[in-house]
């Protein structure tokens, strides 16, 4: 049995290695190195397992890679591109995140250690992309979910991701949909983000797609109306700054609460 386990990570890690076609990264990550720290054993065999029950078919390579997580751009049976952020389990950042998850009603459990804390994460921020795609906010469309690995629709085309609203051009119009998402994430869905900004919204042909919802909590987490306030100051900060005319942040949260 372990010489199947090793036959196959090897597998996995040399299909992998010669898929991904860049060899570093923009933070300075050089490609073993991310291979090394991302692909340990067990995110070796989740990825495994996705290939052989047809989730996806292929990873291309890293599409891009934070503190927290590296993502890759995978592609399905039927030739469509898929996104698999892969939560990194060697980071202590996710300590960090736990003003998002204790408090949540919808996780009540929190076991010790970080790759417990990094599994719960990941299967946070699926629960909160499908909450958002069943009511139908434009977010990237959550796939499957397994251990430190987030399957979801790949938001961009030949492997780029879309423009960030940060790096595309923006009106009064843009505005006004980033509050609609802000007031449908929390009527709707019952969510407030958390991280709401320019950095976690893609502007596309078809709309403002908001991403990266692994801090999102539910309405009944006692810092939501904090979290709520600080998404609002976020946008109207992004757009004063853009000379974009915006309304009084009080007056929103009290349209959107109300």
């Amino acid at each position: 049995m372990i010489d199947i386990s090793k036959k196959l990570e090897s597998k996995i890690n040399d299909k992998l290695a010669s898929k991904s076609k860049r060899t570093s990264l923009d933070d300075g990550f050089k490609k073993g190195k991310v291979i090394n720290e991302v692909l340990d054993k067990p995110t070796t065999m989740t990825l495994y397992k996705m290939i052989t029950n047809h989730t996806i078919s292929y990873v291309n390579g890293i599409v891009s890679a934070g503190k927290e997580s590296v993502l890759f751009w995978a592609v399905d049976g039927d030739g469509i591109d898929v996104a698999l952020k892969v939560y990194l389990v060697s980071t202590s950042n996710f300590k960090k995140r736990e003003p998002y998850i204790l408090g949540d009603p919808r996780f009540t459990s929190v076991k010790k250690g970080t790759r417990s804390l990094v599994y719960l994460w990941a299967r946070k921020e699926f629960r909160n992309l499908s909450q958002c795609y069943k009511c139908s906010i434009s977010v990237p469309k959550p796939i499957l979910q397994t251990n430190n690995v987030l399957a979801m629709s790949f938001v961009g085309n030949g492997g780029r991701p879309a423009k960030r609203l940060l790096e595309s051009e923006t009106g009064y119009d843009d505005y006004l949909e980033t509050i609609l998402l802000l007031k449908r994430l929390y009527r709707e869905a019952r969510l407030v983000h958390g991280d709401f900004s320019e950095f976690n919204i893609f502007k596309t042909d078809q709309g403002l797609v908001v991403f990266d919802l692994g801090s999102a909590v539910d309405l009944r987490h006692p810092r939501a109306a904090e979290f709520l306030q600080r998404d609002i100051n976020n946008v109207n900060r992004f757009f004063s700054k853009r000379g974009i005319p915006v309304e009084d942040s009080a007056k929103i949260f009290g349209e959107i609460t109300h």
